[in-house]
């Protein structure tokens, strides 16, 4: 086995790689990722792709990794352990936050990882939801390549880390739905293309009523079609709106770092604090 450069690879064969444990990546999602991230692939002595893992530099202190696969053939041989040595060598210095399955959990937890909190996969067949109002005092409008300033401090003081590089290509692919209150912009989502359907992520609000507000769009337009969030909210208002559109607790990962805490992760932060209530994806955070 040798190491290779992820973003000179063969897009096809990262797909089959995905596709071969059951994960729902496009090969165009495998083409986002590549653009706005870095990864490594293991490759054996004739060029076919056994395993990935990849990594994204959000600033100069914190990092997320993802897209840590294996081949099923080679998972019990330590080529995990393998991969993620690698990565840990050029993140080197960085905090770094992941969103564990399950079956990598272990892994994880031996490259002293520790856990902060579970995310909860939400998804299935959209339902449409009732006909909601914006909360009093706003209004709903759609996001303009002018709104990027604004979403990237949004999205900071919610994530705890500068995403602009994520928050410029997702803005190209992405529909988004803004909310202002007082000529402000409170809250906002972005829902695009996604594996099996649509994602929702992120959305960053101050509270449960402006998070429906701004996903509650995206719930009308791709009801009765595949949706998908991403959220760390169980229960609640958000949690029990997510359910009326048809998008139950599919499966959970565990959001865990090395360093510092992933910042902005705790659950109970102070009200009126905005925070993500939903992620970009499981990857992206």
């Amino acid at each position: 086995m040798r190491i290779a450069d992820l973003n000179t690879t063969d897009l096809d064969q990262l797909h089959a790689l995905s596709i071969s444990v059951g994960w729902p990546h496009r090969a165009e999602d495998w083409q986002f990722l590549r653009e706005v991230g870095e990864g490594i692939v293991a490759m054996d002595e004739i060029g076919r792709i056994m395993g990935s893992a990849m990594w994204f530099p959000y600033d100069e202190h914190f990092a997320t990794i993802g897209m840590v696969i294996t081949s099923p053939r080679l998972q019990s041989n330590g080529a995990g352990q393998w991969l993620m040595g690698n990565v840990l060598d050029r993140v080197a210095g960085r905090d770094l936050g992941l969103n564990a399955t399950r079956a990598a959990r272990r892994l994880y937890l031996s490259l002293n990882f520790t856990r902060e909190a579970t995310v909860y996969q939400c998804n299935g067949e959209a339902v449409a939801p009732p006909e909601l109002d914006a909360p009093a005092g706003s209004v709903r409008r759609r996001l303009e390549p002018g709104d990027l300033d604004t979403i990237v401090e949004l999205d900071k003081a919610a994530f705890g880390a500068d995403r602009r590089i994520l928050l410029v290509r997702l803005l190209t692919c992405s529909e988004g739905i803004g909310l202002i209150r007082g000529g402000k912009m409170e809250a906002f989502s972005l829902c695009r293309r996604f594996g099996r359907g649509h994602v929702i992520g992120p959305v960053v609000a101050t509270n449960d009523e402006d998070a429906i507000a701004v996903v509650h769009p995206h719930a009308v337009r791709h009801a009765a079609s595949f949706l998908r969030l991403d959220t760390r909210e169980k229960d609640g208002r958000f949690s029990d709106f997510l359910s009326r559109c048809g998008l139950p607790i599919y499966d959970t990962v565990t959001t865990m770092s090395l360093g510092r805490r992933w910042p902005k992760v705790r659950e109970g932060d102070a009200p009126r604090q905005p925070r993500t209530y939903a992620l970009a994806s499981q990857t992206l955070g």
